[in-house]
């Protein structure tokens, strides 16, 4: 997460957060599982902006599976590759 977390400029914001959540935030980095309240929204949010990446990735590839014509190209790249694959698998063995 490093990747998306320690590049760029910092800008401070302000966010309304339930008291509940903030006492939690603040137990959290209390007990050392956070160096400070800012690095564990920053891990939150990436977190989050990454989940919902990956949903949207998947909805991709699930729409993609119901598709004709690109499981059709699939199956012409396979059959293109398939004496490619053949040869390497007999030079690996």
């Amino acid at each position: 997460m490093a990747a998306m977390t320690d590049r760029g400029e910092r800008k401070k914001v302000t966010f309304s957060l339930p008291v509940v959540l903030l006492e939690e935030a603040q137990a959290i980095v209390r007990e050392g599982a956070a160096p400070s309240q800012s690095a564990l929204v920053v891990d939150a949010l990436a977190k989050a902006i990454r989940d919902w990446r990956m949903a949207q990735l998947r909805e991709e590839f699930r729409q993609a599976a119901a598709d004709p014509d690109f499981l059709r190209d699939v199956d012409e790249v396979m059959a293109d590759f398939a004496a490619a694959d053949g040869e390497t698998a007999r030079m690996i063995r």
